[in-house]
Protein backbone atom coordinates (compact mmCIF):
# COMPACT_ATOMS: atom_id res chain seq x y z
CA UNK A 1 0.00 0.00 0.00
CA UNK A 2 1.09 3.60 -1.06
CA UNK A 3 2.06 5.98 1.94
CA UNK A 4 -1.38 7.38 3.20
CA UNK A 5 -1.13 11.31 2.28
CA UNK A 6 -3.60 13.39 4.84
CA UNK A 7 -4.62 17.24 4.18
CA UNK A 8 -3.38 19.36 6.95
CA UNK A 9 -5.71 22.80 5.86
CA UNK A 10 -5.76 25.16 3.06
CA UNK A 11 -7.34 28.62 1.78
CA UNK A 12 -8.86 30.36 -0.75
CA UNK A 13 -8.69 34.06 -2.11
CA UNK A 14 -12.01 35.92 -2.70
CA UNK A 15 -13.11 34.80 -5.96
CA UNK A 16 -15.26 37.59 -6.44
CA UNK A 17 -12.30 40.11 -5.91
CA UNK A 18 -11.09 41.53 -9.68
CA UNK A 19 -6.84 41.47 -9.26
CA UNK A 20 -6.48 44.22 -11.71
CA UNK A 21 -9.22 46.75 -10.13
CA UNK A 22 -7.48 46.27 -6.74
CA UNK A 23 -3.80 47.13 -8.50
CA UNK A 24 -2.66 43.76 -7.67
CA UNK A 25 -1.13 40.99 -9.54
CA UNK A 26 -0.07 36.88 -9.53
CA UNK A 27 2.78 37.80 -6.85
CA UNK A 28 0.47 39.21 -4.59
CA UNK A 29 -2.54 36.63 -5.05
CA UNK A 30 0.16 33.96 -4.44
CA UNK A 31 1.53 35.75 -1.02
CA UNK A 32 -2.13 36.05 0.18
CA UNK A 33 -3.71 32.72 -0.53
CA UNK A 34 -0.46 30.68 0.48
CA UNK A 35 0.17 32.82 3.80
CA UNK A 36 -3.35 32.33 4.74
CA UNK A 37 -2.99 28.15 3.71
CA UNK A 38 0.12 28.41 6.32
CA UNK A 39 -1.54 29.95 8.88
CA UNK A 40 -5.08 27.67 8.46
CA UNK A 41 -2.57 24.63 8.84
CA UNK A 42 -0.70 25.85 11.55
CA UNK A 43 2.50 24.82 9.30
CA UNK A 44 5.62 26.77 9.66
CA UNK A 45 6.90 28.06 6.09
CA UNK A 46 10.03 26.04 6.67
CA UNK A 47 8.29 23.05 7.15
CA UNK A 48 7.36 22.89 3.53
CA UNK A 49 9.89 20.53 1.50
CA UNK A 50 8.15 21.11 -1.73
CA UNK A 51 5.92 22.83 -4.04
CA UNK A 52 3.77 22.10 -7.28
CA UNK A 53 1.66 24.62 -8.72
CA UNK A 54 -1.44 24.33 -10.84
CA UNK A 55 -1.84 27.18 -13.24
CA UNK A 56 -3.30 27.13 -16.90
CA UNK A 57 -2.81 30.24 -18.47
CA UNK A 58 -0.25 32.28 -16.73
CA UNK A 59 1.72 33.27 -20.23
CA UNK A 60 -1.13 34.09 -22.00
CA UNK A 61 -3.06 36.50 -19.90
CA UNK A 62 -0.01 38.13 -18.08
CA UNK A 63 2.83 37.31 -20.28
CA UNK A 64 4.32 35.11 -16.87
CA UNK A 65 5.55 31.90 -17.30
CA UNK A 66 7.95 29.97 -15.11
CA UNK A 67 5.15 29.61 -12.44
CA UNK A 68 7.06 27.34 -10.14
CA UNK A 69 9.09 30.06 -8.97
CA UNK A 70 6.05 32.51 -8.22
CA UNK A 71 5.71 30.81 -4.22
CA UNK A 72 9.04 31.58 -3.30
CA UNK A 73 9.09 35.01 -5.00
CA UNK A 74 5.93 36.12 -3.38
CA UNK A 75 7.24 34.06 0.06
CA UNK A 76 10.67 34.56 1.17
CA UNK A 77 10.89 31.87 3.67
CA UNK A 78 10.08 29.23 0.30
CA UNK A 79 13.48 30.44 -1.06
CA UNK A 80 15.20 27.04 -2.27
CA UNK A 81 12.37 24.75 -1.69
CA UNK A 82 11.47 22.40 -4.92
CA UNK A 83 8.49 23.80 -6.70
CA UNK A 84 7.45 23.00 -10.62
CA UNK A 85 4.04 24.31 -12.66
CA UNK A 86 1.71 22.12 -13.81
CA UNK A 87 -0.69 22.67 -16.84
CA UNK A 88 -3.55 20.64 -17.78
CA UNK A 89 -6.08 23.11 -18.65
CA UNK A 90 -9.21 23.52 -15.94
CA UNK A 91 -7.74 20.45 -14.39
CA UNK A 92 -3.95 21.90 -13.81
CA UNK A 93 -4.89 22.25 -9.67
CA UNK A 94 -5.68 18.40 -9.65
CA UNK A 95 -2.62 17.27 -11.48
CA UNK A 96 -0.40 19.61 -9.12
CA UNK A 97 -2.05 17.78 -6.27
CA UNK A 98 -0.95 14.32 -7.80
CA UNK A 99 2.34 15.20 -8.55
CA UNK A 100 2.72 16.47 -4.47
CA UNK A 101 1.22 13.72 -3.03
CA UNK A 102 2.90 10.90 -5.29
CA UNK A 103 6.06 12.33 -4.01
CA UNK A 104 4.91 11.74 -0.42
CA UNK A 105 3.71 8.43 -1.58
CA UNK A 106 7.16 7.79 -3.11
CA UNK A 107 8.89 9.10 0.45
CA UNK A 108 10.87 11.92 -0.91
CA UNK A 109 9.31 14.78 1.00
CA UNK A 110 7.08 14.62 4.29
CA UNK A 111 5.40 18.67 3.79
CA UNK A 112 4.39 19.82 0.49
CA UNK A 113 2.35 22.61 -0.71
CA UNK A 114 0.08 22.33 -3.37
CA UNK A 115 -0.98 26.24 -5.09
CA UNK A 116 -3.88 26.80 -7.92
CA UNK A 117 -3.58 30.13 -9.14
CA UNK A 118 -4.91 32.20 -12.23
CA UNK A 119 -5.69 35.80 -13.39
CA UNK A 120 -7.97 35.93 -16.24
CA UNK A 121 -9.83 39.47 -15.65
CA UNK A 122 -7.45 41.67 -16.93
CA UNK A 123 -8.60 41.46 -20.58
CA UNK A 124 -11.68 41.74 -22.24
CA UNK A 125 -14.07 39.06 -22.67
CA UNK A 126 -14.09 38.26 -26.40
CA UNK A 127 -9.96 38.00 -25.17
CA UNK A 128 -10.21 35.92 -22.12
CA UNK A 129 -12.22 33.69 -24.52
CA UNK A 130 -9.60 33.40 -27.16
CA UNK A 131 -6.80 33.01 -24.74
CA UNK A 132 -8.79 30.12 -23.41
CA UNK A 133 -9.20 28.70 -26.46
CA UNK A 134 -5.75 27.07 -26.39
CA UNK A 135 -6.74 23.89 -24.34
CA UNK A 136 -8.61 22.78 -27.06
CA UNK A 137 -6.91 21.28 -30.67
CA UNK A 138 -5.71 24.74 -31.85
CA UNK A 139 -6.40 25.03 -35.44
CA UNK A 140 -8.13 21.89 -35.88
CA UNK A 141 -11.25 23.03 -33.66
CA UNK A 142 -13.29 26.11 -32.83
CA UNK A 143 -12.47 28.16 -35.23
CA UNK A 144 -15.39 29.39 -36.51
CA UNK A 145 -17.01 29.74 -32.69
CA UNK A 146 -17.82 32.99 -31.09
CA UNK A 147 -17.43 31.56 -28.01
CA UNK A 148 -15.46 28.51 -28.40
CA UNK A 149 -15.98 26.55 -24.93
CA UNK A 150 -19.53 27.36 -25.01
CA UNK A 151 -19.95 26.12 -28.55
CA UNK A 152 -17.85 23.11 -27.37
CA UNK A 153 -20.34 22.15 -24.74
CA UNK A 154 -23.32 23.17 -26.35
CA UNK A 155 -22.06 20.23 -29.18
CA UNK A 156 -22.23 17.82 -25.89
CA UNK A 157 -25.21 19.03 -24.79
CA UNK A 158 -26.60 17.96 -28.26
CA UNK A 159 -24.72 14.65 -28.46
CA UNK A 160 -26.59 13.89 -24.67
CA UNK A 161 -29.73 15.04 -25.99
CA UNK A 162 -29.63 12.90 -30.08
CA UNK A 163 -28.25 9.88 -27.88
CA UNK A 164 -30.71 9.83 -24.40
CA UNK A 165 -32.77 13.32 -24.91
CA UNK A 166 -32.44 16.17 -22.41
CA UNK A 167 -34.23 18.91 -21.08
CA UNK A 168 -33.24 22.01 -20.96
CA UNK A 169 -35.31 22.88 -17.60
CA UNK A 170 -32.68 19.86 -16.18
CA UNK A 171 -30.05 21.96 -16.89
CA UNK A 172 -31.48 25.27 -15.96
CA UNK A 173 -32.26 23.49 -12.35
CA UNK A 174 -28.89 22.78 -12.08
CA UNK A 175 -27.69 26.43 -12.31
CA UNK A 176 -30.49 27.36 -10.09
CA UNK A 177 -28.91 24.94 -7.53
CA UNK A 178 -25.37 26.39 -8.17
CA UNK A 179 -26.31 30.03 -7.57
CA UNK A 180 -28.31 29.25 -4.35
CA UNK A 181 -25.70 27.12 -2.94
CA UNK A 182 -22.88 30.21 -3.53
CA UNK A 183 -25.37 32.23 -1.87
CA UNK A 184 -23.77 30.51 1.36
CA UNK A 185 -20.20 30.62 0.64
CA UNK A 186 -18.27 33.84 1.68
CA UNK A 187 -15.98 33.56 -1.07
CA UNK A 188 -18.00 32.68 -4.20
CA UNK A 189 -18.04 34.81 -6.88
CA UNK A 190 -21.51 34.86 -7.17
CA UNK A 191 -22.59 35.53 -3.81
CA UNK A 192 -24.17 38.47 -3.82
CA UNK A 193 -25.92 38.36 -7.63
CA UNK A 194 -29.34 38.73 -7.54
CA UNK A 195 -31.74 36.88 -10.30
CA UNK A 196 -35.30 37.45 -11.24
CA UNK A 197 -38.38 35.60 -11.96
CA UNK A 198 -37.02 34.64 -15.65
CA UNK A 199 -33.10 34.43 -15.32
CA UNK A 200 -33.85 30.28 -15.59
CA UNK A 201 -35.63 30.13 -17.95
CA UNK A 202 -35.47 30.05 -21.85
CA UNK A 203 -36.48 34.45 -21.57
CA UNK A 204 -33.62 35.73 -24.53
CA UNK A 205 -33.58 39.40 -22.67
CA UNK A 206 -32.97 37.32 -18.93
CA UNK A 207 -30.96 34.83 -20.17
CA UNK A 208 -30.17 34.94 -23.40
CA UNK A 209 -28.62 32.49 -25.76
CA UNK A 210 -24.62 32.27 -25.43
CA UNK A 211 -23.79 29.50 -28.11
CA UNK A 212 -25.98 26.82 -29.28
CA UNK A 213 -28.32 25.39 -26.66
CA UNK A 214 -26.70 27.31 -23.58
CA UNK A 215 -27.53 30.04 -22.19
CA UNK A 216 -26.12 32.94 -19.51
CA UNK A 217 -26.69 30.93 -16.45
CA UNK A 218 -25.33 27.80 -18.06
CA UNK A 219 -22.24 29.46 -18.26
CA UNK A 220 -19.32 29.64 -15.55
CA UNK A 221 -17.89 32.52 -14.88
CA UNK A 222 -14.13 34.24 -15.80
CA UNK A 223 -12.36 34.80 -12.63
CA UNK A 224 -9.08 35.52 -10.88
CA UNK A 225 -8.51 33.46 -7.80
CA UNK A 226 -5.97 31.15 -5.71
CA UNK A 227 -6.68 27.99 -3.87
CA UNK A 228 -4.02 26.15 -1.83
CA UNK A 229 -3.46 23.32 0.45
CA UNK A 230 -0.88 21.75 2.55
CA UNK A 231 -0.58 17.84 1.87
CA UNK A 232 1.59 15.82 4.14
CA UNK A 233 2.83 11.89 5.06
CA UNK A 234 1.20 9.87 8.12
CA UNK A 235 4.75 10.73 10.27
CA UNK A 236 4.27 14.63 9.71
CA UNK A 237 0.65 14.46 10.12
CA UNK A 238 1.19 12.38 12.83
CA UNK A 239 3.72 14.62 14.80
CA UNK A 240 1.53 18.06 13.45
CA UNK A 241 -1.25 16.51 15.11
CA UNK A 242 0.64 15.72 18.84
CA UNK A 243 2.22 19.38 18.40
CA UNK A 244 -1.30 20.92 17.81
CA UNK A 245 -3.23 19.11 20.79
CA UNK A 246 -5.29 17.07 18.12
CA UNK A 247 -5.85 13.16 16.32
CA UNK A 248 -5.59 12.57 12.39
CA UNK A 249 -9.11 12.65 12.90
CA UNK A 250 -9.13 16.32 12.40
CA UNK A 251 -7.83 16.40 8.78
CA UNK A 252 -8.64 15.07 5.74
CA UNK A 253 -6.83 11.88 3.99
CA UNK A 254 -6.84 11.41 0.45
CA UNK A 255 -8.01 7.88 0.10
CA UNK A 256 -8.55 7.39 -3.78
CA UNK A 257 -7.89 8.92 -7.13
CA UNK A 258 -8.26 8.65 -10.83
CA UNK A 259 -6.92 10.06 -13.57
CA UNK A 260 -7.36 9.46 -17.51
CA UNK A 261 -6.26 11.52 -20.43
CA UNK A 262 -7.38 11.54 -24.23
CA UNK A 263 -6.84 13.74 -27.19
CA UNK A 264 -7.80 16.93 -27.87
CA UNK A 265 -10.43 17.05 -30.31
CA UNK A 266 -13.89 16.76 -29.02
CA UNK A 267 -15.06 15.15 -32.36
CA UNK A 268 -12.78 12.11 -31.52
CA UNK A 269 -14.03 11.85 -28.08
CA UNK A 270 -17.54 11.08 -29.50
CA UNK A 271 -16.79 9.27 -32.14
CA UNK A 272 -14.66 6.45 -29.74
CA UNK A 273 -18.15 6.39 -26.96
CA UNK A 274 -20.52 5.79 -29.62
CA UNK A 275 -20.97 2.27 -29.06
CA UNK A 276 -20.01 2.62 -25.36
CA UNK A 277 -23.43 3.01 -22.85
CA UNK A 278 -21.76 6.17 -21.90
CA UNK A 279 -20.86 9.57 -23.51
CA UNK A 280 -17.55 9.87 -22.08
CA UNK A 281 -16.02 5.94 -21.21
CA UNK A 282 -12.39 7.79 -20.24
CA UNK A 283 -14.53 9.84 -17.45
CA UNK A 284 -16.44 6.78 -16.29
CA UNK A 285 -13.16 5.12 -16.00
CA UNK A 286 -11.71 7.99 -13.81
CA UNK A 287 -14.36 8.03 -11.41
CA UNK A 288 -14.68 3.96 -10.71
CA UNK A 289 -10.74 4.30 -10.70
CA UNK A 290 -10.79 6.39 -7.43
CA UNK A 291 -13.62 4.47 -5.74
CA UNK A 292 -11.39 1.06 -6.38
CA UNK A 293 -8.45 2.44 -4.53
CA UNK A 294 -10.68 4.06 -1.88
CA UNK A 295 -12.40 0.38 -1.70
CA UNK A 296 -15.96 1.25 -1.72
CA UNK A 297 -18.58 0.34 -4.58
CA UNK A 298 -19.36 3.50 -5.98
CA UNK A 299 -21.36 6.92 -5.14
CA UNK A 300 -23.54 4.97 -2.62
CA UNK A 301 -20.42 5.84 -0.33
CA UNK A 302 -20.10 9.08 -0.57
CA UNK A 303 -21.18 11.97 1.78
CA UNK A 304 -20.98 14.73 -1.52
CA UNK A 305 -19.65 15.74 -4.94
CA UNK A 306 -17.44 18.38 -5.87
CA UNK A 307 -17.98 18.14 -9.42
CA UNK A 308 -16.54 20.24 -12.40
CA UNK A 309 -19.95 22.55 -13.54
CA UNK A 310 -17.65 24.88 -16.29
CA UNK A 311 -21.30 24.16 -17.68
CA UNK A 312 -24.81 23.11 -16.70
CA UNK A 313 -24.00 19.92 -19.24
CA UNK A 314 -20.68 18.90 -17.59
CA UNK A 315 -22.56 18.55 -14.24
CA UNK A 316 -25.55 16.61 -15.51
CA UNK A 317 -23.15 14.55 -17.61
CA UNK A 318 -20.68 14.21 -14.52
CA UNK A 319 -24.38 12.45 -12.31
CA UNK A 320 -24.51 9.15 -14.63
CA UNK A 321 -20.89 8.89 -15.49
CA UNK A 322 -20.58 8.92 -11.52
CA UNK A 323 -23.13 5.77 -11.17
CA UNK A 324 -25.45 8.44 -9.22
CA UNK A 325 -28.01 7.08 -12.27
CA UNK A 326 -28.04 4.86 -15.51
CA UNK A 327 -26.86 6.23 -18.64
CA UNK A 328 -28.62 9.43 -19.65
CA UNK A 329 -31.11 9.65 -16.22
CA UNK A 330 -29.67 12.33 -14.90
CA UNK A 331 -33.20 13.67 -14.69
CA UNK A 332 -34.21 11.34 -12.52
CA UNK A 333 -31.73 12.62 -9.19
CA UNK A 334 -32.17 16.35 -10.37
CA UNK A 335 -35.92 15.58 -10.12
CA UNK A 336 -35.87 13.62 -7.01
CA UNK A 337 -33.57 16.74 -5.53
CA UNK A 338 -30.71 14.15 -4.20
CA UNK A 339 -28.46 17.02 -5.45
CA UNK A 340 -29.35 19.35 -3.41
CA UNK A 341 -28.26 20.66 0.35
CA UNK A 342 -29.68 18.63 2.75
CA UNK A 343 -30.63 15.67 -0.22
CA UNK A 344 -29.07 12.14 -0.20
CA UNK A 345 -25.76 13.42 -2.60
CA UNK A 346 -25.36 17.13 -2.56
CA UNK A 347 -23.47 18.10 -5.27
CA UNK A 348 -21.51 21.53 -5.36
CA UNK A 349 -22.81 22.86 -2.13
CA UNK A 350 -19.54 25.23 -2.54
CA UNK A 351 -21.25 26.69 -5.59
CA UNK A 352 -19.36 24.92 -7.30
CA UNK A 353 -17.65 26.70 -11.01
CA UNK A 354 -21.04 28.38 -11.71
CA UNK A 355 -21.82 30.00 -8.45
CA UNK A 356 -18.39 29.88 -7.09
CA UNK A 357 -16.20 30.79 -9.66
CA UNK A 358 -13.62 29.00 -12.14
CA UNK A 359 -10.29 30.38 -11.68
CA UNK A 360 -9.02 27.68 -14.26
CA UNK A 361 -5.55 26.23 -12.78
CA UNK A 362 -7.15 27.25 -8.80
CA UNK A 363 -10.38 25.11 -9.37
CA UNK A 364 -9.07 21.24 -8.82
CA UNK A 365 -7.48 22.91 -5.85
CA UNK A 366 -10.15 24.83 -4.59
CA UNK A 367 -12.67 21.62 -5.07
CA UNK A 368 -9.92 19.40 -2.87
CA UNK A 369 -9.90 22.15 -0.51
CA UNK A 370 -13.94 22.27 0.03
CA UNK A 371 -13.85 18.47 0.22
CA UNK A 372 -11.17 18.98 3.18
CA UNK A 373 -13.49 21.69 4.58
CA UNK A 374 -16.63 19.07 4.12
CA UNK A 375 -15.11 15.98 5.68
CA UNK A 376 -13.79 18.36 8.77
CA UNK A 377 -17.20 20.11 9.63
CA UNK A 378 -15.47 23.27 8.41
CA UNK A 379 -17.74 24.81 5.70
CA UNK A 380 -19.68 27.25 7.50
CA UNK A 381 -23.21 27.88 5.88
CA UNK A 382 -22.43 25.53 3.38
CA UNK A 383 -21.40 22.16 5.48
CA UNK A 384 -23.10 18.73 4.68
CA UNK A 385 -24.50 17.44 7.61
CA UNK A 386 -22.40 14.49 8.91
CA UNK A 387 -19.88 14.32 5.60
CA UNK A 388 -17.11 11.81 5.72
CA UNK A 389 -16.18 10.94 2.67
CA UNK A 390 -16.70 13.69 -0.47
CA UNK A 391 -15.42 13.20 -4.18
CA UNK A 392 -13.76 15.51 -6.38
CA UNK A 393 -14.16 15.63 -10.55
CA UNK A 394 -12.12 18.10 -12.49
CA UNK A 395 -12.01 18.14 -16.29
CA UNK A 396 -9.31 19.90 -18.34
CA UNK A 397 -10.78 21.00 -22.02
CA UNK A 398 -13.85 19.04 -23.97
CA UNK A 399 -13.18 16.12 -21.00
CA UNK A 400 -9.25 15.26 -22.38
CA UNK A 401 -8.10 15.18 -18.81
CA UNK A 402 -10.24 13.51 -16.11
CA UNK A 403 -8.93 13.54 -12.36
CA UNK A 404 -11.19 12.60 -9.28
CA UNK A 405 -9.96 12.77 -5.89
CA UNK A 406 -12.19 11.15 -2.76
CA UNK A 407 -11.06 12.61 0.59
CA UNK A 408 -12.19 11.25 3.46
CA UNK A 409 -12.35 11.85 7.59
CA UNK A 410 -8.30 11.32 8.69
Amino acid sequence: MPEPVYILGGAQSDFARSLTKDGRGLKELTAETVLACLQQARVDVGEVETIHVGNAFGELFTGQAQLGAMPATAVPGLWGAPAMRHEAACASGSVALLAATAEIEAGRYDCALVLGVEQERNVPGDVAARHMGAAAHAGHEGADDRFLWPAMFARIADAYAERYGLRDEHLAAIARKNFANARRNPQAQARGWQFGAASFTADDAANPIVEGRLRRQDCSQVTDGAAAVIVASSRFAAAHARRTGRTLAAFGRVAGWGHRTVGLGLADKLLRGRDEAYLFPHLRAAAYDAYRRANILGHEALSGVETHDCFTISEYLAIDHLGVTAPGESWRAIESGALELGGALPVNASGGLIGGGHPVGATGVRMVLDAYRQVTDSAGDYQIAGARRVLTLNLGGSTTTCVCTIVETG
